[in-house]
């Protein structure tokens, strides 16, 4: 069985063909500057040189057209024709109290990811043109969609509710929905298989560390925390986002700069984080030189205000669970910053990790365990593979499409 799964964002295009049979990537690749002047598609064939072709994309189904086109095409095709893809995945943001699972898309659920557009807008509106899109291009194919919100639905609800009037929740659904929920469902199953331990008698810890960034404390195999919140602004300090702060803040920024809603909604989002304090970059990498090869103060401060952050995080999902016993790296920074796992590890001695500073220093982007062997806690390095759960869900979603109506399967 062969799934292409996508992932779109407003003016990007995300994709991995897989044979199933085998898990196998046939090929991957993005399209950039959806709309905007300069768009591209970049293609990667599991066995051939990645090239990145120029072309006037305007809207996401043409986007989604170049890719069908190049994986189908004679010269660097990886399928014969597009016809021999079986099944869909996307990547949907938000899904929610009604989605705690994968489902297949219908009418229904298409309904219902509309409604949550203005609860995940700069999302959800993107996530549908690649279903509608693939609706036009594939129109027999059966679609999934894999919910980033699901795997936190089981949040218990003194967690997830927020200390306003109910009545706002009622109304709005305004309350913690977490994100990056197929990123820390994966790690946390895929480290109890490296260490051939049972995940429903573990503590765990997933920290998703890239330029959006989260962690989520794992309990027995379910989700019992998260940093994001209503939106993908609460929680860490990430590239270009705040993370958690004081409401009053954000009321007196806007009175003193006399700036609207959209303005300070771009501030909180684009804006702070790691490039807003420092004034460098948003990547950790380029703030990392600064801090020690320039002697740069402000990424400095940067940095240790983003360590601070994780730890404090860590800790506290710590106490919530009554302690713990695996904590999982993974994400673009968790996996290849070395500088950032031990400074976020160094202070939690007290809670069991002893930490390995040589295989730290070792590890770029593999599974590995960067804790000592007798270390109550288990520290260890996952790379993420959101794409394949996609894959996966799909797949037997779509398996159980022979044996119950489709109208019936969300």
């Amino acid at each position: 069985m062969k799934i292409i799964v996508l992932n779109c964002g407003s003016s990007s295009i995300k994709y991995q063909l897989f044979e199933m049979t085998t898990q196998t990537v046939l090929a991957k690749g993005v399209v950039e500057k959806v709309g905007l002047h300069g768009s591209f598609l970049k293609y990667e064939p599991h066995d051939g040189e990645t090239i990145k072709l120029d072309g006037e994309i305007l809207d996401h189904q043409s986007g989604i057209e170049y890719i069908l086109g190049i994986l189908s095409s004679k010269k660097r095709g990886v399928i014969k024709s597009f016809e021999e893809i079986d099944a869909i995945g996307h990547r949907v943001v938000l899904g929610g109290e009604e989605f705690n699972k994968s489902v297949y898309i219908n009418d229904h659920v298409i309904q219902k990811i509309e409604e949550f557009v203005n609860l995940a807008p700069l999302h959800n509106p993107a996530n549908l043109k690649g279903i509608y899109a693939m609706q036009a291009l594939l129109p027999q194919t059966p679609q999934v969609a894999t919910f980033d919100t699901a795997f936190h639905q089981t949040i218990p609800e003194h967690a997830y509710m927020y200390a306003i009037p109910y009545s706002l929740y009622k109304k709005y659904g305004i309350r913690r929905y977490g994100f990056h929920g197929t990123s820390h469902r994966y790690v946390s199953q895929r480290v109890c298989e490296i260490l051939n331990v049972d995940i429903n008698n573990q503590k765990i810890i997933t920290c998703h560390l890239g330029n959006g960034a989260s962690i989520a404390a794992i309990k027995n195999g379910k989700s019992i925390d998260t940093s994001m919140g209503l939106t993908p602004v609460e929680g860490l300090i990430m590239g270009t986002r705040c993370g958690d702060i004081d409401p009053g803040v954000v009321t007196f920024i806007m009175q003193k700069e006399s700036i609207d809603i959209p303005t300070i909604s771009t501030l909180l989002n684009k804006h702070s984080g790691i490039l807003g304090i420092t004034g460098i970059s948003s990547d950790m990498r380029e703030v990392s030189g600064a801090a020690y090869d320039q002697n740069n103060d402000r990424a400095k401060l940067g940095l240790n205000m983003y360590y601070y952050r994780i730890r404090k995080y860590i800790g506290s999902y710590a106490a919530a669970m009554g302690g713990v016993d695996i904590i999982v790296f993974t994400g673009g920074v968790g996996e290849n910053s070395s500088e950032t796992r031990f400074e976020v590890c160094k202070d939690l001695e007290f809670i069991g990790i002893e930490f390995d500073k040589s295989a730290n220093r070792k590890l770029q982007s593999k599974e590995m365990t960067i804790s000592k062997a007798n270390s109550k806690v288990k520290v260890i390095v996952v790379p993420t593979n959101e794409e394949l759960v996609i894959a996966q869900d799909t797949m037997e979603i779509v398996m159980n499409l022979q044996t119950r109506p489709r109208d019936l399967l969300w």
